[in-house]
């Protein structure tokens, strides 16, 4: 079977989209980076690696230094589909980062984002 083609598709072509999905919401790029943080252990200068190296989605989530432990807690729906329900695990990460970003969006605050 073959891959979805967002496994293939390089972060750096998509980490843009998430931080312009926020500006035109009025948030910023630093709660952008704090969510990809919080989600996979990143921090500043190795997501800027990533970036560079033009990773795809499927070696940026695989490279993670850790999945944070509450991902459990981020719940709803997100492209058509239960993030919770997700069964290929590689693509409910992809998408739990589709979904924090999305509440960033919808003015959540940073607390309930992070699930604190």
């Amino acid at each position: 079977m073959e891959k979805p083609r967002i496994y293939t598709m390089s972060f750096s072509s998509i980490y843009p989209l998430y931080i312009q999905k926020a500006e035109k919401k009025g948030r910023t790029r630093k709660e952008v980076d704090e969510i990809i943080f919080w989600l996979t252990g990143y921090d500043e200068n190795s997501l800027q690696q990533q970036i560079i190296n033009e990773v795809d989605m499927e070696t940026f989530f695989k490279q993670a230094p850790h999945i944070n432990p509450n991902v459990s807690l981020i719940k709803g729906v997100i492209c058509g589909y239960r993030v919770e329900e997700i069964e290929d695990e590689l693509m409910r990460q992809i998408r739990y980062l589709d979904k924090l970003i999305d509440e960033l969006a919808k003015g959540k605050t940073m607390q309930k984002i992070l699930r604190k």
